[in-house]
């Protein structure tokens, strides 16, 4: 996976990676049957193990505006690793996209349930939670699809820290 997030891997056959992983092809394919379905398979385990470590953050975090910023900021964290190359490659790759899409959605639903009990403890301003959800998650969805480092020059990790800074920001008392 480390090598695939820093080069990406619509360039690279099965050969290749097997020659740069020093490993035999008949290895990567006891993983998986098909380029597609390693790629498909490492994004799974990527994004799995990223959620581990996010939500590790979160049970370490009491206050509901620090729950908040570190959940996102747990996430920027996860997506520093990943090259524009890698995001590149899995925007042009439908079962990758279809990983990451899926991974967003259960990140903006987070972020609604973060909020919805940051307001139920009179912490938040009684924001409609939905609605707070919904914005970070249609903006979770641009900066997963390249938008928000095209127009801005954020990189996605940079990009979810913002979101973590304005969400706050916007919700507290």
């Amino acid at each position: 996976m480390a090598l695939l997030a820093a080069e990406g891997f619509a360039s690279f056959t099965l050969d290749d990676l097997a020659e740069r992983l020093h490993c035999s092809k008949t290895t990567l394919y006891q993983l998986a049957g098909s380029k597609q379905d390693l790629v498909r398979e490492a994004v799974k385990h990527y994004f799995r193990t990223a959620a581990e470590a996010v939500e590790k953050k979160v049970a370490d975090t009491t206050a509901p505006s620090d729950r908040v910023l570190a959940y996102l900021n747990a996430v920027a964290e996860q997506l520093r690793p990943l090259s524009r190359q890698f995001l590149d490659d899995m925007a042009g790759f439908r079962p990758a996209r279809d990983v990451y899409e899926a991974n967003t959605r259960l990140a903006a639903d987070r972020v609604r349930q973060l909020i919805t009990e940051g307001v139920t403890e009179g912490v938040f301003r009684d924001v409609h939670a939905a609605f707070v959800g919904e914005v970070a998650a249609a903006t979770m969805q641009q900066i997963q699809r390249g938008e928000v480092a095209a127009r801005t020059g954020l990189s996605d990790s940079e990009a979810y820290a913002e979101l973590a800074s304005l969400i706050v920001h916007a919700v507290s008392s």
